[in-house]
């Protein structure tokens, strides 16, 4: 239980905290409305309340990035404050640790991580993977970079290895498709079998069904006949759709996402690395929030509280893009 002084200092942090996450979320929405309109709204005929709902859909995933320093801000506005009215300094000439105070902010702000983990987060997916969809529907004439790219596919049946490449792709078919089937020796080395060349190949139950088929075996000798089926292991063709898209997968999802991308033969590091970033939310918001409080305790009369202040700003600033640069270089 909380002593009725952690409580003081406790509630003195959340409304600081909301205060900073209020402003981030004011100052996120017009930023984005903006943004938006000038996109979507130089191109094609859009109203003001369908940006307005583009923002919405999209503003929770981007606060969800600068949660870690809403905390920082919080945290950091509210000991300040608290040290400038030297209460911090009555604290501690009563003999009280500085993490009793301290310990208030950084399990709220743990509590917080969690929550937006478990809870927030899945909503957020949600909602930015709606605004993707919409975005690409408005931009679908003007957005070059957003046609359907290659797909390459890898599949295992005990000793029968398939690998599928097709040259682009939609919701639920593949264009242009070239399977190559090998058989797994004794020794291990694969041995080509056949290459099936397709028009377009749509998902179904259990697997890929190809239509107007053309198989080519050793030596030259062709065949051709209407449909053919490959099994395939996705279940759910939209992950071909959605690789690079990790942020537009919940928390509960993700580990499931991982899975099939290894099963489909496709990279699942992006994946891992936001599944990873989850874990660690809560840790890296209680972290910000004891950050925060060790460069606000100096005391008052010796000055320079101003540039602690800053140095901590400074320093949460440099971590937070230092543990983004690695995610990305991770993921490249």
């Amino acid at each position: 239980m909380l002593s009725r002084l952690q409580l003081y200092v406790l509630r003195h942090v959340l409304v600081w905290i909301a205060t900073f996450l209020f402003v981030f979320a004011s100052m996120e929405l017009l930023i984005d409305f903006v943004s938006i309109s000038r996109d979507i709204g130089a191109r094609v005929d859009i109203s003001p309340a369908a940006v307005g709902r583009l923002t919405l859909e999209r503003a929770p995933a981007v606060l969800l990035v600068l949660l870690p320093f809403v905390f920082l801000f919080g945290a950091l506005a509210a000991y300040v404050t608290l040290n400038r009215r030297s209460e911090l300094t009555a604290m501690r000439a009563a003999g009280v640790s500085a993490w009793r105070f301290i310990f208030p902010a950084a399990a709220a702000a743990f509590l917080c991580g969690a929550i937006t983990t478990i809870l927030v987060n899945p909503a957020a997916a949600q909602l930015n993977a709606r605004y993707e969809a919409e975005r690409a529907n408005y931009m679908r004439d003007y957005l070059p970079g957003a046609s359907p790219k290659e797909v390459w596919l890898r599949e295992g049946h005990g000793s029968s290895q398939i690998v599928i490449h097709a040259k682009s792709r939609t919701d639920l078919a593949l264009k242009d498709i070239s399977a190559f089937f090998y058989e797994v020796g004794p020794d291990g080395a694969p041995q080509f079998q056949r290459r099936v060349e397709a028009k377009e190949a749509r998902f179904g139950p259990g697997g890929l069904y190809l239509t107007n088929v053309k198989s080519t075996r050793p030596g030259g000798f062709e065949e051709r006949s209407d449909t053919l089926g490959i099994p395939l292991s996705i279940r759910d063709p939209s992950i071909l759709l959605r690789s690079g898209a990790a942020d537009q997968i919940s928390f509960w999802d993700l580990p499931g996402q991982i899975k099939r991308a290894r099963a489909a033969g496709l990279t699942s590091t992006t994946y891992e690395i936001q599944l990873q970033q989850l874990y660690a939310a809560p840790v890296l918001y209680a972290a910000m929030a004891v950050l925060a409080a060790a460069f606000s305790l100096r005391l008052m009369r010796l000055g320079g509280l101003a540039g602690m202040a800053g140095s901590g700003v400074a320093i949460g600033f440099a971590f937070f893009f230092f543990n983004a640069l690695c995610g990305a270089q991770a993921a490249a």
